[in-house]
């Protein structure tokens, strides 16, 4: 396979159109492309980074194979690629000049490119500790019985407590975030919309969030309940609710990540009537064979 086989641009619009259909057709896989792409159609490339963003597709006798997108300094981004995909991309690249500090997508794909990336540029992969499992909602079989109490959608007019609740969450995840007034357009979090569950009460206990709507799929993220409220069926009931809420959208499929680490959160996934789809993972990368961890 050669390398000049794959076609990149700076136009989110022309990708879409080019790459679109291939997309929608396995959007779980998908999932992480057709999101981003929809972030800097919505947003434009400037909302995430000072470098121009990249997207690219492997086109062969006139079909879409593949595709990824590369926003910097975040992680190349690969929809699923055989072995050779992976290196003829690594080559192209390389021989273009790109510099990469990490890659994420499905297991299979991440290791085939760290590898490939290493033999074109010498650089050192490192697979980073924290690895998830995406999931795809089958049927929606809600807590029985749930919590007390209700589940309330924010709203506009709720900034300050969505903000709140998404700070929380990344400082508990170890995101590197700054969520406020000044940096929330510029955060993933801006485009979800998000639902806490409260006790009787009115006191917020647990908050799960949802992407829109794209390519007939949306993402339920994020799940968050504050250590202290764990184990008592709040981050169930809620997320049963953002689920519900995400088929009555209009989503054909409903799609999760859950870090593998976690089995009380994966078993609660799998409760739900999610199933897996693909574990996912993601290596950093260091220069000119430096030490790049395990």
């Amino acid at each position: 396979m050669r390398s000049a086989d794959w076609q990149l641009t700076e136009d989110v619009d022309d990708f879409l159109a080019r790459a679109g259909d291939f997309l929608r057709s396995r959007p779980g896989p998908h999932v992480m492309q057709l999101t981003w792409a929809e972030r800097v159609r919505k947003r434009g490339a400037g909302a995430f980074g000072s470098e121009a963003a990249v997207f690219g597709l492997l086109e062969r006798a006139g079909e879409v194979r593949a595709t990824f997108y590369h926003l910097p300094p975040r992680a190349l981004g690969l929809s699923p690629l055989a072995p050779e995909q992976a290196d003829s991309l690594a080559a192209h690249l390389a021989g273009l000049g790109h510099e990469l500090s990490s890659v994420g997508a499905d297991h299979a794909s991440a290791t085939a490119f760290a590898e490939a990336w290493q033999r074109h540029t010498g650089a050192t992969p490192g697979i980073r500790d924290t690895r998830v499992r995406l999931y795809g909602l089958g049927t929606l079989t809600p807590p029985d019985p749930m919590p007390a109490g209700r589940a309330r959608v924010l709203g506009e007019e709720d900034l300050e407590e969505a903000m709140f609740w998404c700070g929380e969450f990344a400082r508990s995840v170890g995101e590197d975030v700054v969520v406020d007034a000044g940096t929330w357009g510029g955060t993933r979090f801006a485009d979800k919309r998000y639902t806490l569950w409260e006790t009787p009460d009115g006191t917020p206990v647990s908050v799960a969030g949802m992407n829109p709507l794209i390519g007939g799929q949306i993402q339920v993220d994020i799940v968050y309940t504050p250590a202290h409220l764990r184990g008592r069926g709040y981050a169930g009931a809620v997320a049963a609710e953002v689920s519900r809420a995400a088929r009555a959208a209009g989503a054909t499929d409903v799609v999760l990540f859950a870090d593998q680490s976690n089995p009380t959160s994966n078993a609660l996934y799998q409760r739900l009537g999610y199933v897996r789809l693909a574990d996912w993972c993601a290596y950093d990368f260091s220069p000119d064979g430096a030490d790049g961890g395990d």
